[in-house]
């Protein structure tokens, strides 16, 4: 099966898997906001609601998925608000058709609020039980944050794509191999612990008992400020407030290294090349031509290049400190 092939994944063969599990299905198929996996929410004849969650092929292995699982219900075990797949006769991965899934319960919340100091708090909290957890242990299966998938590797499938204009390329590439190679070499991780991995606002909604996660799906080892950064917003004196806020909730459970402050730029260098490599690598899936319209055009690659000047100077700029 092809690693970007979902055309055998019809609605027959979505409700045939999930009642291979014994869980009967009594409404349409309602497809969620999820383009690296193919997710759903349905009812039962009781009307409970579902989501089911049909993995990638070839994305993660079967024992890199039971290892998110268990990182869930470990986390669910000390009471901690994480969205854990359902267990059917003690299984919670399930094969159909060559497709791997799963099914958890369906939760539902607002948005989570990145400038609202409360809730930023809350999420340290929530942040630091989380990590006051995972790091008692290690993966053994999942990946690490590396330079090399995240820099070079993705600086490689951007190049084998094709799709930089002839006429953008010795800028963009210029630009490009001199944000790597500063990225990398400040991205100088210690302390790896077992770590969310994509702490972004929509993977967090907000109930009025708190904030709920609702993938693991990116879940890896690397430092903790990687579940931290990405809720920063606005200015450095903004971004400073947010991040004192945070951390006076977070230490209450677990002890933050400032040093790993140093990283956020590098970080950040490796999230924006590697979601240029991940849309290059995806857009045979036809859903990536459907819903990112906008990528693979001139305008695009002129937009990356203004970008990378821009990520080039916050690598050269001191890092956040919270020493005045």
């Amino acid at each position: 099966m092809s690693v970007f092939d979902f055309s055998s994944l019809t609605p027959d063969c979505i409700l045939d898997g999930i009642e291979t599990t014994g869980t009967t299905v009594d409404s349409g198929l309602l497809a969620l906001n999820s383009y690296e996996n193919r997710v759903y929410q349905f009812s039962d004849y009781d009307g409970v609601k579902y989501v089911t969650k049909f993995y990638r092929p070839q994305r993660w292995s079967e024992a890199q998925i039971r290892e998110e699982h268990n990182f869930a219900f470990e986390l669910l075990e000390h009471e901690l608000p994480i969205v854990a797949p359902l267990k059917i006769d003690n299984e919670s991965l399930f094969e159909h058709e060559g497709y791997h899934f799963a099914l958890f319960p369906c939760r539902g919340g607002r948005i989570f609020e990145v400038d609202n100091l409360d809730q930023l708090e809350w999420m340290g909290r929530f942040i630091g039980r989380i990590h006051a957890i995972s790091a008692k242990k290690s993966f053994n299966e999942r990946l690490s944050f590396s330079s090399q998938e995240f820099l070079f590797d993705a600086q490689q499938t951007i190049r084998d794509s094709g799709f930089v204009p002839q006429s953008l390329a010795l800028p963009f590439f210029t630009i490009l191999e001199q944000v790597i190679a500063l990225a990398s070499e400040q991205f100088i991780p210690s302390n790896n612990i077992r770590l969310h991995g994509d702490c972004h606002a929509g993977n967090i909604l907000w109930r009025d008992e708190g904030p709920h996660f609702v993938d693991l799906d990116d879940c890896r080892m690397g430092p903790a400020i990687q579940d931290l950064w990405m809720m920063l917003s606005g200015n450095r004196q903004q971004q400073l407030l947010q991040l004192d806020t945070m951390l006076m909730g977070y230490e209450e459970f677990y002890s933050f290294d400032t040093k790993q402050l140093a990283l956020i730029e590098s970080l950040r260098s490796m999230r924006v090349v590697n979601y240029m490599a991940w849309l290059s690598k995806r857009w045979q899936d036809p859903a990536f031509p459907h819903n990112f319209p906008w990528f693979n055009t001139e305008k695009y690659w002129e937009q990356q290049i203004l970008m990378l000047k821009e990520q080039f100077s916050a690598l050269q700029q001191p890092s956040l400190t919270l020493i005045p």
